[in-house]
């Protein structure tokens, strides 16, 4: 370890034993380097770090505190991850494998959990879904709270952020353009009916099976797409004569 994660470590530490709980202020530069044994150099990067990764916060002219630790706080930079991640395909489908185990599981404790109130939300999500089924963006956006609504459901916010970083709104949307233009949006739309089905009878086996189908097909469109993508990008390009004008 380097001397500066070491100093991270020792922060992190002040916070997991308590000693720094939510919400608290961290002493003065000066005496958290003193406490800690560091250079007030050291002290600064530790600082710093953390509060990129959002544990601490640094409040200009008031201090910096230790951020409320919420799981949507500290993981709310996978999703920039993940979109970071669009060009490399291997990485790609590691997350797809991610999404396949862990939202059917999530599905079916939202089946044993979701009350009136949010099984509304869902249908309300999945008629949207119909309306715009030509609509990329608006499929995206109402395919996005489809999911969200059903993992909320669960009650699990840890579970809930990390299905919502590894899903990706910009690989949604990539996704859901490739099925519009291979007209499998259709498809894709019988497999949330599913789900919502499922969740309707409060069947957690049932709704387990129906998001394993979903993600797992979904999961193997994307693995063709890829697949094929580079013997399309071999494939001599086309002229305006060949392709009748069309851009």
């Amino acid at each position: 370890m380097s001397l500066t994660d070491k100093a991270i470590e020792q922060i992190r530490e002040l916070i997991r034993s308590g000693a720094l709980p939510p919400g608290s202020k961290l002493p003065p530069e000066p005496d958290l380097a003193a406490q800690l044994g560091l250079s007030r150099n050291l002290a600064r990067e530790a600082v710093k770090a953390l509060a990129v990764a959002r544990v601490l916060e640094v409040r200009r002219g008031d201090g910096t505190y230790v951020t409320s630790l919420q799981p949507s706080l500290l993981l709310a930079g996978l999703e920039g991850a993940v979109d970071l991640l669009q060009s490399d395909t291997g990485a790609l489908l590691d997350l797809m494998e991610v999404r396949r185990l862990l939202e059917p599981a999530a599905t079916a404790l939202a089946a044993t959990r979701i009350t009136d109130e949010g099984l509304a939300e869902v249908k309300r999500h999945l008629d949207a879904m119909r309306e715009a089924r030509d609509d990329v963006e608006q499929l995206n956006a109402h395919d996005t709270a489809f999911h969200r609504a059903v993992v909320a459901a669960a009650g699990n916010e840890s579970l809930a952020t990390l299905l919502e970083g590894v899903s990706g709104r910009t690989l949604r949307a990539r996704i859901w353009r490739g099925l519009v233009d291979d007209r499998a949006a259709g498809r894709t739309l019988a497999e949330h009916e599913a789900i919502f089905t499922a969740l309707s009878h409060r069947d957690a086996a049932l709704s387990h099976a129906a998001a394993l189908l979903h993600v797992s097909n979904t999961e193997q469109w994307l693995r063709d797409h890829l697949a094929a993508a580079p013997a399309a990008s071999e494939t001599p390009a086309t002229t305006d004569a060949d392709s009748g004008g069309r851009m």
